[in-house]
C-alpha cells in the first residue's frame, strides 16, 4: 500500500499547493453564476411548483463545479506528466495498474468534494435552505466525482497535447454539463429535446443530487443512481484496461 498512498498523497498535494486556482477560483465562478441567474431571472422562473429558483439552481451549480474539477484533476495531472516526461518516474515503481487508477481517481474525488463543499458553504450564506435527503446528496456527489475522475483519467491517457485535452473538455465535458439541467428542469423542454437530454449521463447526476437538496427531481433517484453506477462501471473497466495495456503510456 506504500506506493498507492505515496501517489495519492502526491496527487492531493499537487492541487492543494495551488488551492487558490484549484479550489477558490471554482467557488468564485459558481457564485458569479448564482448571482447573475438568481437575480436576473430568479423572480420570473419557478421550478417544481413553489420552490424558489435559487434553491433549484444551487445544487446544479455545486454538482457542475464538482464534475468539472474532478475531471480536470486527473486529466491535467496525467497530461502534464506525459508532456514534461516525469511520467516514467511514476511508471517505474512496482505499482499495479489498479493502484495507479485508485490513487489518481481518489485524489480527483477529494478535489471535487472540496470544491463542492466550498460552493455549498458559500451559497448557503446567501440562500439558506434545508437538506431533506442528505445521504442521497452525498451519494451522488461521490458517484459524480468518481465518474468524472475516471473519465478525466481516460482523457489524459488518450491526449498527447494540451490542445487535445482542451478540446475534450470544451466540446464534450462542458456541453454535457451545461445541457444536463443545471439551469433548468428538463420538464420545461419540448418532447424531443427532453428525450435527448435523458441520453446525457450527467443529467442523472445533477437530477439525483438535486433531489437530496430540495426533495424533488425529474427522475426517481433510484433510477438515476442505477444509470450512474452502470456508466461509472463501464468507464472504470475501460480505464483499467488502458492502464493495464500501457496505451500511450509505455512507449
Amino acid at each position: 500500500m506504500t506506493g498507492f498512498l505515496t501517489l495519492f498523497y502526491k496527487e492531493v498535494l499537487r492541487f492543494w499547493k495551488v488551492s487558490t486556482q484549484t479550489i477558490l477560483a471554482p467557488v468564485v465562478t459558481s457564485l458569479l453564476y448564482l448571482t447573475i441567474f438568481a437575480h436576473a431571472i430568479g423572480q420570473h422562473v419557478q421550478a417544481y411548483g413553489k420552490i424558489p429558483y435559487a434553491s433549484f439552481l444551487v445544487p446544479g451549480l455545486v454538482m457542475m463545479a464538482m464534475l468539472q474539477n474532478a475531471f480536470a484533476n486527473t486529466s491535467s495531472s496525467l497530461i502534464q506528466s506525459k508532456i514534461t516526461g516525469n511520467l516514467v518516474f511514476i511508471l517505474l515503481p512496482p505499482l499495479a495498474h489498479h493502484e495507479f487508477f485508485a490513487a489518481y481517481v481518489l485524489a480527483a474525488v477529494v478535489r471535487g468534494l472540496a470544491v463542492g463543499a466550498g460552493v455549498f458553504v458559500a451559497t448557503i450564506c446567501f440562500f439558506p435552505f434545508a437538506l431533506p435527503h442528505p445521504l442521497w446528496a452525498l451519494l451522488f456527489a461521490l458517484m459524480g466525482c468518481l465518474m468524472l475522475g475516471t473519465l478525466g483519467l481516460i482523457a489524459g491517457i488518450w491526449a498527447d497535447k494540451f490542445d487535445q485535452l482542451a478540446g475534450f473538455q470544451n466540446f464534450i465535458i462542458m456541453p454535457l454539463t451545461f445541457l444536463a439541467g443545471v439551469f433548468y428542469s428538463t420538464h420545461s423542454l419540448p418532447g424531443a429535446w427532453m428525450t435527448l437530454s435523458r441520453l446525457n449521463p450527467f443529467f442523472y447526476l445533477i437530477d439525483g443530487f438535486r433531489f437530496g437538496f430540495i426533495g424533488a427531481s425529474d427522475i426517481a433517484p433510484t433510477t438515476s443512481f442505477t444509470i450512474i453506477l452502470a456508466s461509472t462501471a463501464l468507464l472504470t473497466v475501460l480505464a483499467l484496461q488502458l492502464l493495464k495495456s500501457g496505451y500511450k503510456l509505455r512507449r
